[in-house]
């Protein structure tokens, strides 16, 4: 048994006065006997009256470290919850998106389609303008329809504006399919906005 010089009495009041271990299990740290250790605290009047503050205090901890782990976990499944809710709308958006464009291109190609028709039947539409001119004054607008169909210069500015028109959307349709990387001033999203505007 350690010397009584040796001993570390205020360790030992400490341990007993928090009262979580025995006067025994002290005594076993300390290298001192648990009857010497009972003696002194009778005499010294050592009380346990740590024992509920430490329990408090551990108790507190303890639930302190709950509750951190359990908003830490809240906050986990709130972001995810918040993530897929943006990832969802975003796509939305992007879906959206893709079929404006799809749609836009299909009446470009159906304008294109009517062009190249009228074109094909320049010689009949040159045919129904001269029996046109041949009848009464009441196939005047008949007639001015049929010349503005059969207008070269107006068939070049239809293919010039269509050509434009299927340029912007084969662009707008590579940016909304992640397929044209190169970087643009205006976003694709105000480009087709503008397209669908006519503008």
């Amino acid at each position: 048994m350690t010397a009584k010089a040796t001993l570390d009495w205020e360790a030992i009041e400490r341990a007993y006065r928090a009262g979580l271990l025995s006067a025994r299990e002290i005594g076993t740290v300390h290298g001192v006997s648990h009857t010497a250790i009972n003696k002194r605290a009778k005499n010294f009047n050592w009380s346990r009256d740590l024992k509920a503050k430490v329990q408090a205090r551990a108790d507190a901890l303890v639930s302190k470290a709950e509750v951190s782990r359990l908003v830490s976990k809240e906050t986990v499944i709130t972001e995810k919850i918040e993530v897929e809710s943006a990832a969802t709308a975003l796509a939305d958006i992007k879906l959206s998106q893709r079929r404006n464009i799809g749609r836009c291109l299909e009446l470009a190609n159906t304008l294109l389609e009517e062009l190249s028709s009228s074109t094909d039947m320049r010689g009949d539409i040159a045919d129904l303008i001269k029996q046109l001119k041949e009848q009464a004054d009441d196939s005047a607008d008949a007639l001015e329809l049929a010349s503005r169909m059969s207008s070269f210069p107006r068939r070049m500015k239809s293919m010039k504006e269509l050509s434009e028109i299927m340029k912007t959307l084969i662009a707008l349709q590579r940016q909304a399919y992640g397929i044209d990387e190169s970087s643009h001033e205006e976003p694709y999203e105000d480009r087709l906005a503008r397209v669908m505007a006519g503008q």
